[in-house]
């Protein structure tokens, strides 16, 4: 068997450049590849253009990358937490290309499934549909979107062995199975890497063919987004 573990996350992000298009997993700050982010934002590299359901929040998260400003584009479904986006965005210095959440995942799931185009009538008749073709379906509008293609997928497993096979946990599956199966190299960073085998074949959520390199992570912060508290009750 041949195994794909890699030392860290600098050797897990050996190779990404200047310019590329590069996916980034999870939903809100939940099950984001962290370490990888780090390690990005150490190499300094530049112009990327990342695909994520969210743009993190100031300071933490693609937050890292943007503060820096490491990020050319953002293709993103959600962004209202950050700060420095916003800043950005409306200065011009930031392109940003804001789609349907689902019309998002299913660009993810399109590339990974080997299908180039779609059809869906999200977004019609608003800017989203300015420029793309229009087909009738069954009497309705629909639009056409296409497959992404990324150079990286950087995604975050609960669990995950040395051939790649990943378990992902609660809300961290949104978005982090798909894009694994989209880049066209996924890098997986895992809270706890076990031997090929350990893993029960009927928990995998994504098997070890969709992965080419996988570590485990030094630490993972795991921030709350939105933190809601209960007031204290006094008597």
């Amino acid at each position: 068997m041949i195994t794909k573990i890699v030392e860290n996350a600098w050797a897990a992000t050996e190779g990404i450049s200047d310019g590329m298009t590069v996916m980034f997993g999870g939903f809100g700050l939940c099950g984001i590849p962290e370490n990888s982010i780090a390690a990005i934002r150490k190499r300094g590299t530049k112009q990327l253009t990342c695909i994520s359901n969210n743009a993190g929040v100031d300071g933490f998260g693609l937050g890292l990358l943007l503060e820096t400003k490491q990020i050319k584009k953002m293709i993103s479904s959600y962004v209202g937490e950050n700060n420095e986006f916003e800043k950005q965005m409306i200065s011009g210095e930031l392109e940003v290309d804001l789609i349907p959440q689902g019309t998002l995942a299913e660009r993810c799931k399109a590339a990974g499934a080997g299908i180039p185009a779609f059809f869906t009538p999200a977004g019609y008749g608003t800017e989203v549909a300015e420029g793309k073709e229009v087909r009738i379906f069954n009497g309705k509008p629909h639009i056409l979107e296409h497959a992404f293609d990324a150079s990286f997928a950087f995604v975050k497993a609960w669990k995950g062995d040395e051939a790649g096979n990943l378990i992902f946990k609660g809300t961290a599956r949104n978005f982090n199975p798909l894009m694994a199966m989209a880049g066209r190299i996924t890098v997986a960073e895992v809270e706890e890497l076990v031997p090929a085998g350990s893993l029960d074949p009927n928990s995998i959520h994504i098997p070890g063919i969709f992965v080419q390199r996988i570590f485990k992570g030094e630490q993972f912060e795991k921030r709350i987004e939105q933190r809601t508290v209960r007031q204290k009750q006094t008597s």
